[in-house]
């Protein structure tokens, strides 16, 4: 399923190569640690492996 870009929704890229493996826990850790923002906040985070 794809979803389409929407002006309502921020999106952040984290560009570092991102061990996709870590699941929920360890990627919302780079986004509130990295990133420092919210991986609650209905954003989208992209993250590059």
């Amino acid at each position: 399923m794809f979803y389409g870009l929407s002006g309502q929704i921020r999106y952040y890229l984290y560009s570092p190569s991102a061990d996709l493996r870590k699941g929920f826990d360890g990627l919302s850790g780079i986004v509130r640690n990295e990133l420092l923002r919210d991986p609650l906040s209905g954003d989208a985070f992209i993250f590059i492996n």
